[in-house]
């Protein structure tokens, strides 16, 4: 059962990942890059808020939870501001792939409470702490961005069609799904799935491998290590089907966010995918 202390946990993690959408970080950046060094790379701490709103009430704290969250949040952004860039991703996205605080929030529907607090650490990281240009995290949407993101969902279809049953990865469930029911749940893998995912993938691996191995390079390699960030997904071992599709829809998701330079528009073609799969296909 979600309480109000649940709720309220929710929005302290969900208000700078919206936020952020929205201008945030042009508002406060320069302010926080006046700041001294320890104060710029702990200020994500106040992130901890809501894991202590949620954690407390319901008795479940835990130290090692506490301290593993803030020690990475803070050496995260110390990494970020002497501009080891790799090291900060491979720190956030390992933290995420493999779950290291996947039982901080162990109540049905906020699994991802965890993932959405080091979301937040790296949008301070690279939004605030030390911008990098052309990540194009903006929640404010164009019709171009649906425009490209839903032909980059039919280019990636029907080759997913045709390999995911050659591979018997995908399984046809002939299901009526209401509108409504399609719509909220393509929402909620927008925000929760696909943006997070974009952001790191595209919006950071892909912005940052261009700069250095020009972007055909930068699309392949970025593709790959999608795929691979799948391979524990939905098995116990290495699921090599799961990450042989989600390589390729890699390139797709990349080629969206290419020709807009913006997360909403991967993020568009990624949540219908997800969401088309989730319902139809699983």
């Amino acid at each position: 059962m979600i309480t109000a202390f649940d709720a309220a946990a929710c929005a302290l993690l969900l208000i700078p990942f919206l936020w952020f959408g929205f201008g945030l970080a042009e508002k406060i950046g320069a302010w926080v890059r006046a700041r001294s060094f320890p104060v710029r790379i702990t200020l994500p701490l106040v992130l901890l808020s809501g894991y202590l709103v949620f954690a407390l009430p319901r008795g479940i704290f835990q130290w090692q939870t506490c301290v593993g969250l803030a020690a990475i949040s803070t050496l995260a952004c110390a990494l970020l501001v002497f501009g080891h860039d790799w090291a900060v991703l491979a720190i956030l996205g390992i933290s995420v792939d493999l779950g290291f605080f996947k039982n901080a929030f162990p109540v049905a529907g906020l699994s991802s409470m965890p993932k959405l607090l080091l979301v937040d650490v790296g949008l301070y990281g690279y939004l605030v702490l030390r911008p990098l240009d052309g990540i194009g995290y903006d929640f404010r949407p164009r019709w171009r961005d649906f425009r490209v993101g839903l032909r980059e969902f039919l280019f990636y279809t029907p080759i997913a069609i045709a390999l995911g049953f050659a591979l018997d990865f995908l399984h046809f469930h002939p299901t009526l799904s209401n509108p409504l029911w399609f719509a909220g749940g393509w929402v909620f893998t927008l925000f929760f799935i696909a943006v997070p995912e974009e952001l790191f993938f595209r919006g950071l691996m892909l912005n940052l491998l261009s700069r250095r191995f020009g972007t055909r390079t930068a699309l392949i390699v970025s593709s790959v290590l999608f795929g691979l960030a799948h391979f524990n997904k939905r098995t116990a071992y290495f699921n090599w089907r799961y990450v042989i599709l989600a390589a390729i829809a890699g390139v797709f998701y990349a080629r969206a966010w290419l020709a807009e330079r913006r997360i909403l528009t991967s993020s568009i073609t990624h949540a219908t995918v997800d969401t088309v799969w989730s319902i139809w296909l699983r």
